[in-house]
């Protein structure tokens, strides 16, 4: 941080609270690795000063940021150009801004997502798929393995809830592509549709949620089971999974290939992620 300057390349991460958020570590540590004259820095931003916060940092010379919670959503409507996963998504997390003054959105969740299961050797379009939750990182999982032709089944509390995002995610999949659907919370643990791969995208198990999303002592041997939790790390949705023999992926997989897209576009190198950056990111909260 030192060596900033008036040519310095800028972006951050937009939320409230951000204090918790890896994604300052990670870019940083790229940056540092590629000698690139840049810095990321956290932006906390209160509801309600999304855009007035957006055309402040575009004319101070950002060249972009992630959005975290609460601003997915807001930051999508406020796009001027929008990819077709944040269509789908109906939300952003990483915004390009370009020198004619437009915000470009993105939502990498979903391709992240994707991306750390083939690094971890799963191929994501390989069987049926059960997600766990409604909100907006089921949503992208969803989305994606939706578009990679896998079946996918979607379990939550609020079962109206996950009606409207598989219709949602079902009126806007390519043609062909197999429609999403809505299975019982009360049965998941009986793993419906025979899934080979469970994903929980809830926020049951993280730091200060405790528990775990599903029970998997009835799983078939050849599930693999994921959580999009990375604080802990190894949540208990994982450790009773490896208890019982099971393939398992860790969330902070696809916190750092979704951060590559971003990098890419702000900075100019799209890095490598190496044996040591989720160990690295994860020590540097």
């Amino acid at each position: 941080m030192d060596g900033i300057g008036g040519g310095t390349r800028l972006a951050g991460v937009v939320g409230w609270p951000v204090s918790h958020s890896r994604s300052p570590a990670l870019h940083n540590r790229w940056l540092r690795r590629y000698g690139v004259d840049g810095a990321y820095v956290p932006l906390p931003v209160a509801p309600g000063r999304l855009e007035t916060a957006l055309r402040g940092l575009q004319a101070a010379g950002f060249a972009g940021v992630n959005v975290t919670l609460p601003h997915k959503e807001e930051a999508y409507r406020l796009s001027d150009v929008a990819s077709p996963a944040a269509h789908r998504c109906r939300a952003v997390n990483t915004l390009v801004f370009d020198a004619d003054g437009r915000l470009h959105g993105d939502n990498t969740d979903g391709q992240g997502f994707v991306d750390s299961l083939r690094a971890a050797g799963v191929d994501p379009a390989a069987g049926p798929a059960l997600v766990l939750g409604a909100g907006g990182a089921a949503r992208a999982v969803a989305a994606a393995l939706q578009d990679l032709g896998a079946a996918v089944r979607i379990a939550n509390r609020d079962a109206t809830r996950a009606e409207r995002l598989a219709a949602s995610l079902n009126e806007t999949a390519r043609p062909g592509a197999p429609p999403i659907r809505v299975t019982d919370w009360e049965t998941r643990a009986d793993l419906p549709g025979r899934p080979a791969l469970l994903v929980n995208a809830t926020a049951i198990g993280m730091a200060g949620s405790p528990g775990t999303p599903c029970d998997v002592e009835h799983a078939p041997h050849g599930l693999v089971v994921c959580d999009i939790v990375y604080t802990p790390r190894r949540t208990r949705l994982l450790a009773e999974a490896e208890m019982r023999g099971l393939r398992t992926v860790e969330g902070i997989g696809m916190l750092l290939h979704q951060a590559r897209i971003g990098h890419a576009a702000w900075f100019g190198v799209l890095p490598a992620i190496d044996p040591d950056l989720a160990d690295a990111v994860a020590g540097e909260a």
